[in-house]
C-alpha cells in the first residue's frame, strides 16, 4: 500500500487527506487554521501546514504529495528568497483600481484572446499593477512572482530564504499548474506559455516565474514525488472526477459555479472565466459574491437555525408567493455591481409569511448560480448534470429546491475535503502515471423538478439593476 497525501490550504485553514494511492481509502487526516485577512505573511501557511501534517501521521512513509490551494493571491519574492510583503490574497480588493487600468489599456477582447480571462481585482495581474503602482519600492525589489500553493510546494522540497534553507534561495525551482497559472491573467491555456508584455505591463519589469507542469509531471522532495498542485477550484473539480458535461455548484462563503471541459471559453464580459483545469482541459468558472451568507442573514432575521430556515422553506410553495429576493447583500461580482445591495420584492400583505421570506432566500442563493450556469452554457460548453457541493449543500431545502431551479438532474456528493481530495488524486497520478478512478460517494440526488417560472421571476427582479 503506497501511501499519498493531499493538502488544501485555503484561505481559512490548511487542511490534510492521507490515502491509500489504489484504492483512495482514507487514512488520516489533519487540520490548522490561518489567521483572518485579506493579506497574510505566507510564513503562517507553513506554520499551519507543518502542523497540519503532523496530526496526520507526518510524511514518513508518504509516496507522493500534492498541494493546492487559494488561486490568485501574489507573493513577491526577493533574489534572497525572501518575501517581500505580506501576500495580497484573492479577496483584497485594493487592486480593483488596478484591474480596471490595466482592461483599459489592453482591452477586455485582447486580454481574452491572450489568457482567457479579463481581469478582476482577485488576479494576481491586478495585484502586481497595485504593487507597482502603491508601493514601488518593493515593486522594484521583486525578482519572482508565485502563488499560494507554489510558494508552499517550493518550501516542501526544501528551498527557501538563504537562512531558512540548505538549498537556498533557488527561484528556478519554483513549479505550479496549468489551472492555478491561469488565474494570473498573464499565463494563456490555449499556447500553455505566460505572455511576458503583459506580466511586465502589471508589475513594471520582468521577473522568475514558475514552470507550469502538466498533471502528471511531478517534481523531486525529500524521500517521496511532489506534483505540481493545482488552484481550489480546479482541485475541488479533480476532487469529485468531474468529466465533461459535469458541472459543480458549491455554495461556501462565495458561490462558483464550474465545468468540465474540452471547449476553450473566451468570454469578454468577464463573467465567464475561461481558466484551466488540473487534467489538461478548460475549466470556465462564475463566482458570486453571495452564497451561504445569504441563508446566514434571512436565518438571523428570522431567529431560526439553518435546519429551521430550511424547514420554513419547505412549508412555502415553489415561488415564495411571489416573494423574490435578489441577494447582492455584499454588492456582486456576477454580475459586476460592487455597489448593489440586496431587493426583496413581490412583497403582498398575503404572502410576507415566514415560510415565504424562507424559501426566497434559498431560492434567490441558488437563482444567482443558475443564472452562472446560464453563462457557461452560452459559452458553448455542454453541460449533463448538477454536482451542488459545499455546507449549505447539505441542507435537504436547498436540495430539493435546487432540483426546482435548475433544469439539470442535480446529485449532491457526500460531504468531504473536495480540494485535499483532488490534491491526493493528483499526487496518485503522479505516482501510477494514471488518473484515479476513485468513486465519489453521493448523499443524495433530489427528485427532478424544473419549475421555469422561479428563474424567471428572479430575472425580473434582478433586471431592475
Amino acid at each position: 500500500m503506497a501511501k499519498i497525501v493531499g493538502v488544501d490550504s485555503s484561505t481559512q485553514s490548511c487542511k490534510v487527506v492521507v490515502r491509500d494511492a489504489d484504492t483512495g481509502a482514507l487514512l488520516a487526516t489533519g487540520r490548522a487554521t490561518h489567521p483572518d485577512g485579506s493579506e497574510i505573511d505566507p510564513q503562517h501557511w507553513w506554520d499551519a501546514l507543518q502542523a497540519a501534517l503532523a496530526q496526520a501521521g507526518g510524511l514518513e512513509g508518504v509516496a507522493a504529495v500534492s498541494i493546492a490551494g487559494q488561486q490568485h493571491g501574489m507573493v513577491a519574492l526577493d533574489l534572497a528568497g525572501r518575501v517581500i510583503r505580506p501576500a495580497l490574497l484573492w479577496n483584497d480588493t485594493r487592486s480593483a483600481a488596478a484591474a480596471t487600468a490595466l482592461v483599459a489599456e489592453v482591452g477586455a477582447g485582447e486580454y481574452v484572446a491572450r489568457t482567457g480571462v479579463v481581469p478582476v481585482a482577485s488576479f494576481t495581474a491586478s495585484k502586481l499593477r497595485w504593487l507597482r503602482d502603491a508601493e514601488p519600492g518593493n515593486a522594484a525589489r521583486v525578482a519572482a512572482v508565485c502563488l499560494p500553493h507554489d510558494w508552499l510546494t517550493w518550501r516542501l522540497r526544501g528551498y527557501g530564504p538563504e537562512a531558512e534553507s540548505a538549498l537556498g534561495p533557488v527561484l528556478e525551482e519554483l513549479v505550479t499548474d496549468r489551472s492555478d497559472a491561469s488565474g494570473t491573467a498573464y499565463w494563456s491555456p490555449a499556447t500553455a506559455d505566460y505572455d511576458r508584455d503583459l506580466l511586465i505591463r502589471a508589475l513594471g519589469h520582468d521577473a522568475i516565474l514558475p514552470r507550469v507542469f502538466g498533471p502528471d509531471e511531478s517534481v523531486p522532495g525529500p524521500g517521496f514525488l511532489i506534483g505540481p498542485g493545482a488552484g481550489d477550484n480546479a482541485a475541488a473539480a479533480l476532487g469529485l472526477d468531474a468529466r465533461p458535461g459535469d458541472v459543480a455548484v458549491s455554495l461556501g462563503t462565495s458561490g462558483t459555479v464550474f465545468a468540465a471541459t474540452t471547449t476553450r471559453v473566451g468570454d469578454p464580459s468577464g463573467i465567464v472565466a475561461g481558466f484551466a483545469d488540473a487534467t489538461g482541459g478548460i475549466l470556465p468558472l462564475v463566482c458570486t459574491l453571495n452564497a451561504a451568507r445569504v441563508l446566514d442573514a434571512v436565518a438571523g432575521l428570522l431567529g431560526v437555525s439553518h435546519d429551521e430556515l430550511g424547514t420554513l422553506a419547505l412549508q412555502a410553495e415553489p415561488g415564495a408567493g411571489g416573494a423574490v429576493l435578489v441577494p447582492y447583500f455584499e454588492g456582486e461580482r456576477t454580475p459586476n455591481l460592487p455597489d448593489a445591495t440586496a431587493t426583496l420584492a413581490g412583497l403582498t400583505l398575503a404572502n410576507t409569511t415566514r415560510a415565504n421570506l424562507a424559501r426566497a432566500a434559498i431560492e434567490g442563493m441558488l437563482c444567482g448560480l443558475a443564472a452562472g450556469l446560464d453563462a457557461i452554457r452560452a459559452a458553448g460548453v455542454e453541460t449533463t448534470r448538477i454536482l451542488l457541493i459545499g455546507g449549505a449543500a447539505a441542507n435537504p431545502a436547498v436540495q430539493a429546491i435546487a432540483g426546482q431551479v435548475f433544469d439539470l438532474p442535480v446529485h449532491v456528493p457526500a460531504p468531504g475535503e473536495y480540494v485535499a481530495d483532488g490534491a491526493a488524486r493528483q499526487a496518485a497520478w503522479v505516482l501510477t502515471g494514471q488518473r484515479p478512478a476513485w468513486p465519489v460517494e453521493l448523499a443524495g440526488s433530489p427528485a427532478p423538478d424544473h419549475r421555469p417560472e422561479i428563474l424567471a421571476a428572479y430575472r425580473r427582479a434582478a433586471g431592475r439593476y
